[in-house]
């Protein structure tokens, strides 16, 4: 009779532990979805509520021709003697076309404003769901992987907004086909041109961890970009030259500058073709494994 009863044991725990195993972690899935969510909007109500903050200081600051950024060129010009560094007087007159337009920008604003403000705990949210799936090699390499694609991003979307986004709204706002014709730049207009260059510039400093899964694929090689160096070099200027749009030499400079350093440091960080078949083996044996 106990061998019966050990025997339906052995049939009858496997199931409902596994059962109860998918479900917890669905259950746990849920919770972290639900604490994001509460997060996201409690941040999207605090940009909500400081909307000045939000619109007037940092969204429409590069209109403003004591922006820091225009401020620190044009100290710069005075120092090296270059006055054309200064930025001369701009009025950019930014309307809105629509009944509803300024309070659905006011809503979906605040809603980008609290997924960013968001976006560490999120991230943190997600990684500790995952962590435990993961070997102890593969956690600290997403570990420095996670971290460094944040401090990127963060990295290119600040070089946009304080040295991009001015010298691009300085020269759209500035430029005149006729004298007859007043530059009315509409709110979605503005909005979209800065959210855009700035998101795009995020993305791109992304370029050495792009490179580097690209090595660890086999796809590209450290000698390949070695070689190709001075092709590099006139995409960067062409690359700079279509983001800002203005003539001078040192906008030029300024943009195309951090964006050869990071080729360049995409070049550093891929290791060599032999390093990339051992690390590539190592991964294999540990799958197998």
């Amino acid at each position: 009779m106990a061998e019966v009863v050990s025997f339906k044991k052995k049939n009858r725990d496997p199931n409902p532990q596994k059962e109860m195993s998918f479900w917890k972690h669905i259950d746990e899935l849920r919770w972290v979805l639900f604490r994001i969510i509460i997060v996201m909007v409690v941040f999207s109500g605090v940009a909500f509520a400081y909307k000045e903050i939000v619109f007037d200081t940092i969204i429409l600051g590069p209109r403003n021709q004591d922006f820091i950024t225009y401020r620190v060129l044009c100290k710069l010009g005075h120092f090296l003697s270059m006055d054309g560094l200064c930025i001369s007087s701009f009025d950019l007159s930014i309307v809105n076309l629509t009944l509803t337009g300024q309070f659905m920008k006011h809503i979906s604003i605040s809603i980008y404003a609290g997924v960013i403000l968001s976006s560490p705990y999120i991230l943190w949210e997600f990684w500790r769901f995952i962590k435990p799936a993961l070997k102890p090699k593969e956690r600290r390499y997403t570990n420095y992987a996670l971290l460094i694609c944040i401090f990127l991003f963060l990295a290119g979307v600040l070089f946009s907004y304080f040295v991009i986004v001015p010298l691009t709204v300085n020269f759209l706002a500035t430029y005149v086909l006729s004298d007859a014709i007043k530059n009315t730049i509409s709110l979605d207009s503005y909005i979209s041109t800065v959210t855009t260059l700035t998101l795009i510039m995020g993305v791109v400093f992304e370029l050495p961890i792009i490179m580097y899964m690209l090595a660890r694929f086999g796809i590209i090689t450290k000698g390949f970009l070695k070689k190709k160096r001075k092709y590099a070099v006139v995409i960067v200027l062409i690359a700079a030259a279509f983001i800002t749009p203005g003539s001078d030499a040192f906008s030029l400079v300024l943009v195309s500058l951090p964006l050869y350093v990071l080729f360049e440091v995409s070049v550093w960080v891929i290791p060599k073709k032999k390093a990339v078949s051992e690390n590539l083996e190592e991964d294999e044996e540990s799958a197998a494994d």
